[in-house]
């Protein structure tokens, strides 16, 4: 244990696993936690985010944000309940973003809860959720945006700055300064190429760099993801049935948008009805053309690319939807097959052969997206057992994550190399596999950290 006068940086989430990013920061008896994310994926991990925090809440000076992905912000409804009262620093978009995400969190782990009551499958009597829609939304009065690339003031006498990390709308790296050491965070990296977000800025010389490796153990393949896509459409299509895709509300759903349109323009898919059922991803839709010069798309083809798919809105109109039949294309949430409307369709279409499950993009261990991609057809929903007979594919051109290459590509930009480089966010073979690769490509030190591990700036 470092002494108790040192700077001291402590991994409270994203190791073993690429869910739950926690890292908290305490200097001279000030604490600043560096994402507040929601454990995902195995019964174990999701059982930490019902544990008490590590440390009083009402402790924690500030919050800093990397993304709005519910991994990286998710908690922050349950750290109030637990007595935060501090500012949460992000991006504007970000913040934009966390106004959708989390209250639709909220709202579904309290129709969850309310579900498992009704239908008698929760081992406990009166099942409660982690937090509820009204204190997401309190929790949303705390975010603080500020702006890329500028230094922030934080409790304490430490800095900020956000920098592009591409991923999604508002992503960001974190440069943090901290009694003269300087830290690197990069948050999720995006690619160099993608369809809708500029690539990663490079990474600024750093004393210590905290890097994520979600493929850290894989390159991704050169595939051309829109005709990945158009191959799927057509064949399912073809013998009429009906395309159920899993995507995440923000980032996936919109490049799916992307490619679906530019595939009918070009006559290269027919033209199938398309619903998003997913009021958020709708709304997130909106934010692109809201934020356009954070990302790819003139607003002009933020209006092509999104214009032409129905809204599906109401909890009777996606009820309704699992009545019709194919050929159509549904894009709904969760992207993992973790909750949200997207269940309900899976479980209306995955027993018919004629139709498809598209998994579009990473799915964490544990997860039922992961139990399909790996092989399972029988998956277990609503207290009961549903057998999937329809196709499973796995699109292997979509990430918006960078791959090992892509990530090691990003790390030689540095000019001169950190004294120690902690990897994170991954799976033990992803994490541990980019952690060689480091040492044995770069000669940097490289090592993964282990859940609450403390260590000195």
């Amino acid at each position: 244990m470092p002494p108790a006068t040192a700077p001291t940086l402590r991994f409270l989430g994203a190791t073993g696993t690429v869910t739950g990013s926690r890292y908290l920061i305490e200097s001279h008896g000030t604490r600043i936690l560096v994402d507040c994310g929601l454990f995902q994926g195995f019964k174990v991990l999701r059982e930490r985010n019902w544990k008490a925090f590590p440390v009083p809440a009402d402790t924690i000076a500030a919050v800093v944000l990397t993304h709005a992905h519910l991994d990286h912000s998710g908690y922050l409804p349950r750290l109030l309940r637990e007595g935060f009262r501090g500012k949460v620093f992000c991006t504007r978009a970000t913040r934009d973003l966390c106004g959708l995400l989390l209250p639709d969190s909220g709202r579904l782990l309290e129709e969850e809860a309310r579900f498992a009551a009704m239908k008698g499958y929760s081992r406990h009597t009166r099942p409660e959720p982690l937090y509820t829609e009204d204190e997401a939304r309190a929790a949303l009065r705390h975010l603080h945006p500020v702006d890329n690339d500028e230094a922030t003031a934080l409790p304490g006498g430490s800095t900020v700055r956000f920098r592009r990390a591409g991923h999604i709308l508002g992503a960001a790296q974190l440069d943090i300064e901290i009694d003269g050491r300087r830290v690197h965070v990069t948050g999720d990296l995006g690619r160099p190429v993608d369809a809708l977000m500029w690539p990663p800025a490079p990474p600024t010389p750093c004393d210590m760099l905290v890097c994520e490796s979600t493929y850290g153990d894989r390159t991704h393949p050169k595939l051309d993801p829109q005709a990945e896509l158009g191959e799927v459409v057509r064949r399912v299509a073809g013998r009429g049935g009906v395309i159920v895709v899993p995507a995440f509300a923000v980032g996936r759903a919109q490049e799916l948008l992307l490619h679906l349109a530019r595939l009918r323009q070009r006559g290269e898919i027919p033209a199938l009805p398309v619903y998003l059922n997913s009021p958020m991803a709708a709304s997130a839709t909106a934010l692109y053309e809201a934020h356009v010069g954070e990302h790819r798309l003139s607003k002009a083809e933020c209006h092509d690319a999104f214009d032409a798919v129905t809204v599906v809105s109401s909890a009777e109109d996606s009820k309704a939807l699992n009545r019709r039949r194919g050929p159509m294309i549904i894009i709904s949430a969760s992207g993992m097959l973790t909750g949200g409307r997207v269940l309900h369709h899976v479980e209306a279409f995955g027993p018919d052969r004629r139709n498809a499950i598209v998994l579009s993009g990473y799915q964490a261990g544990g997860t039922r997206g992961a139990a399909l991609r790996d092989g399972r057809r029988s998956l277990r929903m609503f207290g009961r057992d549903v057998l999937i007979e329809a196709e499973v594919v796995q699109l292997e051109g979509f990430s918006a994550h960078a791959d090992a290459d892509e990530i090691l590509g990003w790390l030689k930009a540095l000019p001169t190399p950190p004294q120690t480089l902690y990897v994170t966010h991954g799976e033990p073979a992803a994490a541990d596999t980019l952690r060689a690769r480091i040492r044995h490509e770069l000669g940097w030190n490289a090592r993964v950290p282990d859940h609450e591990e403390e260590v000195a700036l």
